[in-house]
């Protein structure tokens, strides 16, 4: 078992999974009025939720909670709140996936305070609810075992986060690429260096070219 363990998103799934939450809230007899998008994860399915929801008013807000992939900040909090004047609006909050809660609860909070909406109601393409201590009001999948979910808007910063991960906890900042990829193996599974094998390269010559790791040559046999 990886010390990771890590779950690759497929566009396909992303759509299914806006479909599947559309379909929720539509059944639950509520409209949304506007859409607030929680930066960076929740556009994509904001975005959706828009189409299948035939709703034509988008915003954002950034919440900063994981500063890396597969890393915790201390404190979520809002970065950039919504601005804009939603009263009488009934709004939907949308991120990709809800672990702690805190950031659509901060999210909800915000603008309940500063944006004077009628409602605020919020939604998820996924909650893992054995970590969740607040649950959105709808989400299309539950998770009931923690997994970081590798989305595909976010393919090269998590796998510039894996590298991180590794080069911080082994110590290590020299690297030949076949060491490395044993290391992923070992430390995120087969499937995530199958799938993003493009994107560990991309993000190795990144942060080679930053200073941060050191590609040397591997030692033929």
């Amino acid at each position: 078992m990886p010390k990771v363990p890590v779950k690759v998103v497929t566009f396909d799934e992303i759509v299914e999974w806006s479909r599947r939450l559309a379909d929720k809230i539509k059944e639950s007899g509520w409209q949304p009025d506007v859409i607030v998008a929680i930066a960076r994860g929740g556009y994509v399915p904001a975005r959706l939720l828009c189409d299948w929801l035939g709703v034509g008013d988008l915003v954002s807000i950034q919440v900063v909670h994981w500063p890396s992939a597969a890393q915790v900040a201390e404190k979520a909090y809002v970065k950039y709140p919504v601005s804009a004047d939603l009263s009488g609006k009934r709004v939907l909050i949308v991120d990709d996936i809800v672990d702690t809660g805190d950031s659509v609860e901060l999210a909800k909070r915000s603008i309940e305070e500063c944006c004077r909406p009628r409602e605020v109601k919020t939604a998820a393409l996924q909650v893992i609810t054995s970590v969740a201590k607040v649950v959105p009001d709808y989400y299309a999948i539950e998770v009931k075992e923690w997994v970081w979910f590798a989305y595909q808007w976010n393919a090269v910063e998590d796998a510039a986060g894996f590298i991180m991960k590794i080069v911080r906890e082994t110590g290590k900042t020299e690297w030949c690429l076949d060491e490395l990829l044993l290391a992923h193996l070992d430390w995120y599974g087969n499937e995530y260096v199958e799938k993003r094998f493009g994107y560990i390269l991309y993000a190795l010559d990144m942060l080679n070219k930053r200073g941060l790791v050191k590609v040397r040559k591997c030692r033929s046999d």
